[in-house]
């Protein structure tokens, strides 16, 4: 049996913004990405939501991460989901954490530890909590 936990992030009508943000910092590649206004009928959606997308998968190295707006949803931000990206490469993980700190906040600054010689978390600026670790 294979068992696999994907995150599926909720924007705020930012979605694609996100995407090319991760594909960016992360080297990303968008698999699949589909707008309300796309989606199959029976699903009439309003005219002002049919631009945001519905549903979009990167592949993050062999990682997929998965998103959609929520249309007309509030959002909370912060820490309920946090993304760990793990590298055997210090120098990776320096350059993946100062590319998602841009436009956010370090939560704990990249630095060696007793466990890994790159360790850090930033809050990006939409809100995702990342722990970088080498």
């Amino acid at each position: 049996m294979s068992l696999k936990i994907t995150p599926y992030l909720m924007m705020e009508s930012n979605t694609r913004e996100a995407i090319q943000f991760y594909e960016d910092a992360l080297d990303a590649k968008v698999i699949h990405m589909i707008t309300y206004g796309e989606m199959p009928a029976p699903m009439p959606f309003p005219e002002e939501l049919k631009h945001l997308v519905s549903h979009a998968i990167l592949q993050i190295g062999e990682s997929h991460l998965m998103f959609s707006d929520s249309p007309g949803q509030p959002v909370q931000t912060g820490n309920k989901v946090s993304l760990s990206i793990s590298t055997n490469d210090a120098e990776k993980a320096k350059q993946i954490f100062d590319a998602l700190q841009q436009g956010g906040k370090v939560v704990w600054p990249l630095e060696a530890t007793a466990f890994s010689p790159a360790f850090g978390t930033v809050l990006d600026k939409f809100g995702i909590t990342f722990t970088i670790v080498a």
